[in-house]
């Protein structure tokens, strides 16, 4: 599974409508709004780069609201809590 982050600068009066049309894109997996230089960052988790790159390039590039993006992919998760645990939806 690869996980990345997507940083987005959204329209001024967009940013919720935008978070909420985001919940909504296969891959996207939270959506959170943030202060500094972008207004929402979406967790997005795909099995394969190029589905990333379809998900960034073809799906939330091309939403009303979304100025820029910029996407960071994760390389390994740290945590103080067992991630693996808390996706388990057990047996």
């Amino acid at each position: 599974m690869i996980t990345a982050f997507v940083l987005m600068t959204a329209q001024p009066g967009l940013v919720k409508p935008l978070a909420e049309r985001l919940l909504d894109v296969p891959g996207i997996a939270e959506v959170y709004s943030v202060a500094g230089p972008f207004d929402l960052v979406a967790i997005a988790r795909v099995k394969h780069h190029d589905d990333l790159a379809d998900l960034v390039s073809d799906h939330i590039a091309h939403l009303e609201g979304v100025i820029r993006t910029e996407t960071l992919i994760a390389f390994h998760a740290y945590s103080k809590r067992d991630l693996g645990l808390m996706w388990d939806i057990g047996t």
